[in-house]
């Protein structure tokens, strides 16, 4: 399994649809949960069986989920290590104040076209 998705029922579905496995995180702990099994490759199942960290190289994760993991999220994608992690706007767009990827693109490089 490259892909995992964690995020809204709706989203998962949709994931699902597909070919992407994913499972719901409607509270930060749920988010927690399924973030940690994934990237210390516990083989529990949380509704769904969660790939281990081998089998899962890219995570992708709702922008609210992505909030919720804060400072774990971050030291995660400092290290370097797989699952890569994609975040994606919610199925109420995207949260106010967050950057898109050509924003952050732009001010990292300091060039506006």
């Amino acid at each position: 399994m490259d892909y995992f998705f964690i995020g809204d029922p709706e989203l998962v579905t949709a994931f699902h649809f597909v070919g992407i496995d994913g499972t719901v995180a409607l509270r930060p702990e749920d988010a927690l949960g399924s973030f940690r099994k994934i990237t210390e490759g516990w083989n529990e199942t949380a509704g769904t069986a969660l790939p281990n960290a081998e089998a899962c190289r890219v995570l992708i994760l709702t922008e609210e989920v992505a909030d919720w993991l804060g400072d774990t999220l971050t030291r995660w994608q400092l290290s370097g290590r797989y699952p890569l992690i994609v975040e994606i706007p919610g199925p109420m767009g995207r949260l106010e104040g967050r950057k898109t990827l050509v924003e952050s693109i732009r001010e990292a490089i300091g060039i506006h076209v």
